[in-house]
Parts: structure tokens; sequence; C-alpha cells
């Protein structure tokens, strides 16, 4: 394929998705990232695309949400493995609610699973993965469909939340930075999203690693309520993406990697040089300002067994920190 194709290509991706990863890009121009990198340079001198944290996305500051059949094909491998690892945050006889997206989709498909919970959802999508599931009881909340997301949304929506309490939430979206935390392409979507947060004492966030740095247009979660991050390791090149993770980290969010394809990954087997940009705080160290049984100094970012066995006591902090 001759650069111009190849860049005539990309340019169409990102105009039908809103943003799409170099690895994506790469994968679908059947070249190397580095000529990817290149020919995203070259669209973006042209004022034709913006660059972002190891992707490309449309000019104007603010990615465009894609639609569900767009989304439904991209970074599906770290789509599985952020869902694995984030079901092992859950526990038997839980009640949590669960926003809509295809990640928390994915999600859904593994908490299947796990018997006796009790899981609020606005997502078709979600309820339809937990169907079948003999031991999960599904509770939807009302609301107006929002056909290109399978989401209901409106005052309906919001109502039906008004009084509930939960575990945890767990949340998608369309951008995530340091300084906005958590946001979304549209306005009904950010108001359900907001009102989930407010049913839960603790907030989980998944979102690949095209996620991290982008910015849209309404803030649904600010970072300081955002209690963890599950998200996906960036690719070697993506130093922005990791210096992202490390400016959350800095701000309290506790943050747990999934190996893509190949389930969590543990601090350990890093590559070298990465290391240090694992080992960020707890969110309960820097909140409380004190340490625990172990200090106040930084720890690395635990696997799904670590999180699973520290959900209990991390919690209660949680719920004792809302209270106050």
């Amino acid at each position: 394929m001759f650069a111009a194709e190849r860049r005539q290509l990309i340019l169409e991706m990102v105009r039908a998705n809103g943003a799409v990863s170099l690895r994506e890009l790469a994968r679908v121009v059947q070249t190397s990232e580095v000529t990817v990198r290149r020919d995203v340079r070259a669209l973006e001198a042209e004022g034709l695309l913006d660059r972002r944290h190891g992707g490309a996305v449309l000019p104007g500051g603010f990615t465009r949400e894609s639609g569900f059949p767009q989304k439904s094909h991209l970074a599906t491998a770290e789509k599985t493995a952020i869902a694995d690892l984030a079901a092992g945050l859950v526990e038997e006889g839980e009640a949590i609610v669960v926003g809509a997206g295809t990640t928390t989709q994915e999600l859904a498909r593994r908490l299947a699973r796990i018997p006796g919970l009790t899981v609020v959802t606005n997502s078709l999508l979600v309820a339809q993965a937990l169907a079948h599931a003999n031991r999960v009881e599904v509770v939807m909340t009302g609301g107006t469909l929002r056909g290109s997301n399978y989401a209901l949304v409106g005052s309906g929506a919001e109502q039906s939340l008004q009084g509930l309490r939960v575990s945890r939430a767990f949340l998608s979206g369309s951008g995530l930075t340091a300084e906005r935390g958590l946001s979304t392409s549209n306005m009904l979507s950010a108001s359900v999203d907001r009102a989930l947060v407010q049913a839960a004492a603790e907030v989980v966030v998944l979102a690949d690693h095209t996620k991290l740095g982008s910015d849209t247009m309404f803030q649904t979660v600010p970072t300081d309520l955002i209690t963890r991050l599950v998200t996906d390791e960036p690719p070697g090149h993506d130093d922005r993406a990791a210096t992202e993770l490390q400016a959350l980290a800095d701000q309290g969010v506790q943050i747990a990697v999934a190996g893509a394809g190949s389930g969590p990954a543990p601090a350990e087997t890093l590559p070298p040089g990465r290391q240090t940009r694992r080992d960020m705080p707890l969110p309960a160290q820097r909140r409380t300002r004190g340490g625990g049984p172990g200090g106040p100094g930084p720890q690395p970012l635990r696997s799904a067994a670590t999180l699973a066995d520290q959900g209990q006591g991390d919690r209660a902090r949680v719920a004792d920190l809302r209270r106050r």
C-alpha cells in the first residue's frame, strides 16, 4: 500500500470512529506502528486530525463519541483483559451498578459466573449479558433508550437511582485525564453516570490505554471520586500514557494494569525501565495521609487476586471517607 493510500484509510478510520489507537491503525493498514505514527504526523500537519496518547482523534481538541458498531471492534483484546481483571474485584452476594459501554459489557459476561449478585444497570447490553445467569438478579433503570449505545438515559433513569446504595460502580467513558477525570461526549449519558456514582461507595473506572489523556465534553466522574482505574498496559513507546497514569496515581487513584490477551500483568513482569511507573501509591494511603501496617510509602500495582484480598478493607475505608 502506498503512503497516500495508507493515509487516506487512516483518515477514514478516524472520521468513522472519532478516535483510533496506533495499534489498531497499524493492524488495519498492515504496517508497523512506526510507519503509522509517521503517517499520523503528516496528517496532523495538514490539519486533518490530531495526535493523542497512542492514537489519533478528530481535530478540535475533543474526541467524538463513536457508535456501538465502531466501538465493539476497537481494542477488543484490551477490553477482554480489563474485564477479566475487574471481575476479580467482585465478590459473591454483592450489589453493584454497571454503566453502559462495550468494556462494561465484557465485564457483565464475566459477572454472570458470580452467584448471588445484584446488578443495577442502565445498559441493555449489560442486561442481555446477564439475562441467563441463574443466580444474578438484574435491576434496570427506567428512562429513554439512546440507540447509539443501547443505554437508558434521561430523568426517568436518574430518578430510578435515587435512594439506591451499592458497594461499587463500574463505569467506562470516552476519555480520562488526571485533570478532569472521566468524561463522555453526550450530556444525557454523563448525567446518568453521575447518578450511578452517587449510588456507590466505590467507583471503578474501566478504560483502555487509548482513552488515557483524551478529553471529551462532559465530565462524569472527577478524579478525586475515582477509587480505582483498571486499564491495559500502554505500548512501550507511549510515554504520555504512562505519564497520565502516574498523574492519576499522584491524585490517589489506585491503578491496576491488565496484560492484553494474557490476563492480569503482575508488576514484576514489566519490561526494564517501566517498573518505576508501576510503583504508584494506593488511594487509602494518600487520602488518609497515614500509613497502613506497612507504612506510608508507595506500593506496586496489584493483580486481581491481591485486589480481591484487599477489597473488604478498601470498601470500609471508602465508605468512611464518603460519610465524612
